[in-house]
């Protein structure tokens, strides 16, 4: 992804946080997980900084920002492809997936009622069978 074709200016800080979410595409980082990141690899950036960028990085279309139940925001690369979620309630651990009977269905059903779906979120709470 180019920072530019995004509308912000190339800076050291977005040019490390970018690299390090592009370095794990299909994780759901959150703000501390980046941060941890940086400062594991010897980066001196502060934690505003990188939720300022996060923040700028979303309005920018370049990550997509979740807010899971019991959680704090989590961030992922913006595919441009639609996904839903499922999330383990007790590690917290993000499992993608997608299925076109339940995106048909929804569809269904918003017509039913008259209206019409444009967008949704998907999120679906589950735990490892013993």
């Amino acid at each position: 992804m180019e920072l530019r074709k995004a509308g912000l200016k190339v800076t050291l800080p977005r040019v490390k946080i970018l690299s390090i979410l592009e370095s794990n595409p299909d994780a759901h980082m959150s703000a501390e997980d980046v941060y941890r990141s940086l400062i594991d690899s010897g980066e001196d950036i502060g934690l505003a900084t990188v939720y300022r960028v996060l923040t700028q990085f979303e309005t920018a279309g370049l990550v997509e920002r979740h807010n899971f139940d019991g959680g704090h925001s989590v961030f992922e690369l913006a595919r441009g492809d639609h996904h839903d979620h499922m999330v383990d309630v007790d590690d917290g651990s993000v499992i993608e997936f997608s299925n076109e009977q339940i995106e048909r269905l929804q569809h269904e059903i918003a017509e039913q009622h008259g209206v019409e779906l444009v967008d949704h979120s998907l999120v679906l709470y589950v735990r490892k069978k013993s």
